[in-house]
């Protein structure tokens, strides 16, 4: 990947055809479930500029979590030029666009118009257990005139980023983007016309799959000045991975975000689950195809900032202090289940709860009892992978906001009894998709050269026996089992 590959020269505008190394950075934006980053690149990978917006999340009932798609585009449009106005560069030095995005949140839209027929739904959202009675009467419905005059446009984040950011020009998704919508067949690579039919889904409103790495079209000129070449798509949680440089089969990463994913390579191959690991498609970039298995936890970060909300702290960087202050949290356990219990439970009607409360218990033990919950999951999900996938681990990452907490990541090693390496820059969706912008336009030479630039900052490593965990964790799953149902 050495220069830009023939399919990314087509229709690529001439102001970037000069040598990006020599003058020039990319753009890394994470659209994600709780902010908007952009970070700007240079070619050591060092951060230039950034902006962070809050993603603004709609609740219109229980359980519902939804985004405004217009106003998405306003923030998106706005961390980029304030991203590069911090760099205090200008936007014809910026050579290509990468973006990540959160996965599964999905939007219908007018072809010819652009306009949305609804709000995206998120992947927090719990509307899933009612969806399939409904769907034919709610979502359809709404959109079924425009199906029928091939003028309904469906997809993802990207998709419909993409489509705004050129003007309807581009309407395109990646493989990593696919592989999550539950519309795809990994084994085929392609859309799944059984599923879609089950669902009644027409597969003429999906769009065209591309390469994680693909000259998807440029910027229109309006809305920067200057036509960028977005030259990226790739899912939040596999953008992270290519980010750590994950690149090897068995390497894992574990992203404590708004909520948790663990991921591990499994090469080529897609594995065959039946338990709570599902197959993705990690990236395709021409004939390389890299396949993941991942778990996750709907809440983590969530978890923090429901806490700080009721002023049981004013800074998240306070808890680590909190919790390290108590030997135990007291027999207090807290289930982190605002978005129902994911894998190896699969419960969507467990409710958080906090257990063990007494006369003696201070918002200190609340916090830990919190913190604790998030390490204890992440032993559940360590579990769960190995059981059900048999590849040796090579290496563990650690990203996401949650991962600066080091008690987190301490009883979170102590737990499964590894080395965790956490990076010196943990925005790695940013990073991973301007990496994939940056092997795309030449920025980077190859994997062996983003090897070199990621930085670690410390690896945890064991320091307790797992087995002196054994019974709080016994006593917090049986917490857990009292949330359900």
């Amino acid at each position: 990947m050495s220069g830009l590959p023939t399919d990314l020269q087509q229709g690529r505008p001439e102001q970037s055809a000069r040598d990006p190394r020599r003058a020039g950075f990319v753009l890394g934006v994470d659209v994600g479930s709780s902010v908007i980053r952009c970070h700007v690149y240079d070619l050591k990978a060092q951060i230039r500029g950034s902006c962070t917006q809050k993603v603004e999340n709609i609740y219109p009932q229980a359980g519902w979590v939804e985004i405004d798609p217009d106003v998405l585009w306003l923030q998106f449009v706005t961390v980029i030029k304030e991203a590069v106005k911090g760099a205090g560069i200008q936007m014809n030095q910026i050579v290509g666009l990468g973006i990540s995005t959160q996965r599964a949140t999905f939007i219908t839209w007018n072809k010819k118009t652009g306009n949305h027929f609804h709000n995206f739904i998120s992947w927090q959202d719990l509307r899933a257990a009612e969806l399939v009675k409904s769907w034919n009467s709610s979502l359809l419905m709404k959109v079924q005139k425009a199906v029928e005059e091939e003028n309904c446009c469906f997809g993802t984040v990207d998709t419909w980023l993409l489509h705004k950011l050129t003007k309807g020009s581009a309407y395109a998704t990646d493989f990593s983007n696919a592989s999550t919508t539950g519309l795809f067949d990994p084994y085929e690579m392609c859309w799944s016309g059984l599923l879609t039919s089950v669902l009644s889904i027409p597969l003429s409103i999906l769009p065209p799959l591309k390469d994680t790495s693909h000259y998807f079209g440029s910027v229109d000129e309006e809305i920067f000045g200057v036509p960028i070449p977005i030259v990226a798509l790739v899912a939040d949680q596999q953008s992270a991975m290519f980010g750590e440089c994950c690149f090897q089969t068995g390497d894992v990463k574990l992203t404590m975000g708004t909520g948790t994913f663990l991921d591990i390579n499994t090469g080529n191959n897609l594995q065959h689950i039946d338990g709570g690991f599902y197959p993705l498609i990690g990236w395709k970039i021409g004939q390389e195809v890299v396949c993941l298995a991942e778990g996750n936890a709907g809440d983590a970060g969530t978890a923090i900032k429901w806490a700080q909300e009721l002023d049981l702290f004013t800074d998240a960087a306070e808890t680590e202090k909190m919790a390290k202050s108590l030997e135990d949290s007291e027999g207090v356990y807290f289930v982190p289940s605002f978005s129902g219990l994911q894998a190896p439970l699969n419960d969507p009607c467990a409710c958080a709860s906090f257990m063990g409360l007494k006369a003696s218990t201070s918002k200190y033990h609340l916090v830990r009892a919190i913190l604790e919950s998030i390490a204890f999951r992440n032993k559940q999900l360590y579990e769960m992978m190995q059981k059900e996938i048999h590849i040796p681990i090579t290496r563990i990452r650690a990203d996401g906001g949650v991962c600066k907490n080091d008690f987190v990541m301490q009883m979170t090693s102590d737990l499964i009894n590894q080395n965790i390496d956490r990076p010196v820059h943990i925005d790695m969706s940013c990073f991973g998709a301007a990496s994939l912008a940056g092997l795309a336009v030449g920025f980077w030479t190859d994997k062996e050269e983003l090897k070199k630039l990621r930085q670690s900052e410390i690896v945890f490593k064991p320091q307790k026996k797992c087995q002196e965990y054994e019974m709080n964790m016994e006593n917090w799953v049986k917490a857990v089992k009292r949330s359900m149902n």
